[in-house]
């Protein structure tokens, strides 16, 4: 893989040469063509979609429609299965703003203690509205996900599973494929947090069978702003609008509203398009690189990330044997926001804190969250050899001691 190539492709390496971003955990940086083509729209048309008669709406309505039928084929899915949404958060409250149709007083909804807050607290907001009960999956001692763990907890009465496909925190990717099965047995659905693994995974919705699948499109080197929910049609129609106004509603009087079909009517008011035609674009650059050579050139840098910073004495490093480019870890004693600000001396960008997985700080015993480290398709080896040598200066400036 020619990293040197990929790195040309975003003007921040050109902007912020001596910087060593790792923190694509969180945000990916922009890839220069996805910004371009939303550029393009706003300079060249900047018009409204799916109203006006004329031929740049029309063209604008175009392009729009062919960014959603990218992101069906990017994930297998069909086009009329994906809602444009705000973000993964937007996405995954979107469902859970149905639960009273999906879930019941005395049933239960599963998840994980891996979970982004934007995924598991939707639902603990309605269990105490509608009197469901949130079960968790335990943890095996890598605190990973096992089938054999998902089995000690799914009940007759479960009816909803919330799981990430990759943390957030630990990197561990899970056994979706299996769990999903095993839910559709008792006739429970699977909505899967996919922010983390989209980059890096190649994603089959219909291999993997979930019902729901939300991810964002910051975290694929795309825009802010814009997120997808993929859900099965039928799912789908059964769920409450999010948001009620203009062009989600195929027909109104003063007394009745009838709603266009799916995925329209979750789409109110003038949605994302700039957003949408940049995600479709990062996607496509996504669609160029082999899964394969990426996989293997972010695990590499892992891995020498990990070997280097096991020999470094009072680093506590909580997930060792991640699947992904995440290392969590911390410098004992130090609080982690205090560690980051010696990074950033160092031109070292990582994230510090609870990385809004509040329960699963809970479960490392970190009351302060970590340090967190994330590895993504253009860092190098330099930007490992640089976040090696920040824990050093972090260490020996709080009095630590170098092994």
């Amino acid at each position: 893989m020619n990293i040197e190539k990929i790195r040309k492709e975003f003007s921040f390496f050109k902007a912020n040469p001596k910087t060593h971003y790792l923190d694509s955990a969180a945000t990916a940086l922009k890839y220069d063509k996805a910004i371009k083509v939303m550029t393009d729209y706003y300079l060249e048309s900047g018009v409204n979609i799916h109203r006006g008669s004329y031929k740049l709406s029309y063209l604008a309505t175009k392009a729009y429609e062919e960014a959603r039928e990218t992101v069906a084929k990017f994930i297998n899915a069909n086009s009329d299965e994906i809602v444009f949404t705000k973000g993964a958060t937007q996405a995954l409250n979107l469902v859970a703003n149905s639960a009273n149709i999906l879930v019941g007083e005395n049933e239960e909804v599963i998840t994980t203690e891996q979970e982004h807050n934007s995924s598991v607290l939707p639902w603990l907001d309605k269990a105490n509205e509608l009197g469901f009960e949130v079960k968790y999956i335990p943890l095996n001692e890598e605190y990973r996900v096992t089938v054999q763990n998902f089995k000690k907890v799914l009940k007759d009465k479960t009816k909803v599973v919330v799981i990430n496909h990759v943390s957030n925190v630990l990197g561990y990717i899970n056994p979706i494929k299996e769990i999903t099965k095993l839910a559709h047995e008792k006739g429970a659905i699977v909505i899967l947090d996919a922010a983390q693994s989209v980059a890096n995974v190649k994603i089959d919705v219909k291999d993997l069978n979930v019902d729901f699948l939300a991810f964002s499109g910051h975290k694929i080197f795309g825009p802010n702003g814009i997120g997808v929910l993929y859900g099965k049609k039928e799912l789908l129609r059964k769920l409450h609008v999010y948001e009620v106004g203009g062009e989600m509603v195929a027909k109104a009087s003063k007394d009745n509203i009838i709603y266009q079909d799916v995925p329209f009517k979750f789409e109110a008011g003038t949605p994302p398009i700039a957003e949408a035609l940049g995600l479709a674009e990062a996607i496509r650059f996504i669609e160029s690189l082999n899964y394969d050579e990426v996989t293997d050139h972010i695990r590499k840098l892992k891995a020498k990330a990990v070997a280097e910073l096991s020999k470094i004495e009072g680093v506590t490093i909580y997930n060792p044997k991640s699947d992904f480019g995440v290392i969590s870890f911390n410098i004992d004693g130090v609080h982690p926001h205090d560690v980051s600000s010696v990074f950033d001396e160092y031109n070292v960008c990582i994230r510090s804190g609870h990385h809004c997985a509040s329960l699963l700080t809970e479960v490392l015993g970190t009351p302060g969250g970590t340090v967190r480290a994330s590895i993504s398709i253009y860092n190098d080896e330099a930007d490992i050899n640089a976040l090696i040598e920040a824990t050093k200066k972090a260490v020996s400036f709080f009095g630590g001691y170098l092994k």
